[in-house]
């Protein structure tokens, strides 16, 4: 399945029907007055997030949507029908921006969100809206009104617990086809990973959902590489594992480059909890290994851990910790909702 994390769409709501000029004519009765109808509504453009998308790829093929006009009024005071809408649905986390792709209009996050991005335009009045004492048969009706016409970005940030950060070719495609079930492509070269990949994760007695972004290169926060839309990818995330090749000649500035561009993109993520682990420890001998590991060290602050995927060495502490950081997060959001409800223990 091919992946699409933005789009440009054109949206157009539907225009409001006209109202009705015309007047009861019935026999024997031979001033009937006005009973033209008004207009119907026209359609609205809805966006609704749905559980069952995880790619804006619909919008690759269409990127017009118009809701339908709404039906002019008819004598005999009927009014014309609303136009029927039109529902855009869109996966968890997408977000909708204006036409200069900066300006925020609605942030969709859980199946069964919804936003009215354009209403449609009210039906005009027909004749008989405009008798009165003076004017008993009016011979002019309103128009209907004309519908929203905007340009928006559809923008989607993935959705996950963990997210997997790195240099191209640093192991995190390897990493998530060995702890879930998801099949991303796997080569000995820079970018094989062009597009996100999410996987199941369970450990123990924990479930969690793994993000896999491209690899990042320097200047990414810039969109280097389109790294800043990678980056997004990641923002939503509870923890991070940041995974350095072992093979590099210099792993300690891997990481520096890596966690330079987190701190330049901003958005939160350079305060997430990190997990920081050296990956293909088995293609280093262990001498080299443990000098790397002390580079690493004193470049992140803390100490790394050591993974190999081929082997499963230090995979279990790896997912572990994860788990935990993922844990202690949603334990400290919900002492935090409860304090803003004036909770006390």
């Amino acid at each position: 399945m091919q992946f699409l994390d933005q789009a440009k769409v054109n949206v157009c709501s539907g225009g409001g029907g006209n109202g009705c000029v015309g007047f009861r004519r019935e026999k024997f009765v031979e001033f009937g007055g006005p009973d033209g109808g008004d207009g119907g509504r026209g359609g609205d453009i809805i966006v609704e997030c749905v559980a069952n998308l995880n790619t804006l790829l619909d919008y690759r093929f269409r990127q017009h949507f118009k809701a339908k006009k709404g039906g002019h009024g008819m004598g005999q005071n009927r009014s014309g029908a609303k136009g029927a809408d039109v529902v855009m649905q869109v996966p968890p986390g997408t977000q909708i921006l204006a036409e200069d792709n900066e300006t925020l209009i609605a942030d969709l996050t859980k199946p069964g969100h919804r936003i009215v991005l354009a209403r449609g335009g009210n039906g005009g009045f027909g004749n008989a809206r405009f008798k009165s004492s003076t004017n008993q048969a009016p011979r002019h009706a309103n128009p209907g009104q004309k519908g929203e016409e905007l340009v928006i970005w559809l923008r989607l940030k993935l959705i996950a617990d963990a997210g997997l950060v790195g240099l191209p070719n640093a192991g995190k495609s390897t990493f998530l086809a060995a702890v879930s079930a998801a099949k991303p492509k796997i080569a000995d070269y820079p970018f094989t990973t062009l597009h996100p990949n999410l996987g199941v994760v369970r450990i123990d007695t924990t479930d969690f959902v793994l993000a896999d972004i491209p690899g990042l290169i320097e200047g990414a926060h810039e969109g280097a590489g389109i790294g800043d839309r990678f980056l997004g990818h990641v923002e939503r995330t509870a923890v991070l594992l940041h995974l350095v090749d072992a093979t590099l000649d210099d792993p300690a500035d891997a990481y520096r480059i890596i966690r330079g561009e987190i701190e330049a993109y901003g958005a939160g993520l350079e305060d997430k909890p990190e997990i920081v682990a050296l990956s293909k420890a088995d293609a280093v001998p262990k001498a080299e290994l443990r000098k790397k590991a002390r580079a690493v060290k004193k470049a992140a602050g803390r100490e790394p851990l050591i993974l190999s995927a081929v082997t499963g060495e230090g995979m279990p502490e790896a997912l572990r910790a994860i788990a935990a950081a993922i844990a202690a997060l949603k334990h400290e959001k919900r002492e935090q909702e409860r304090r803003e409800a004036g909770w006390r223990p």
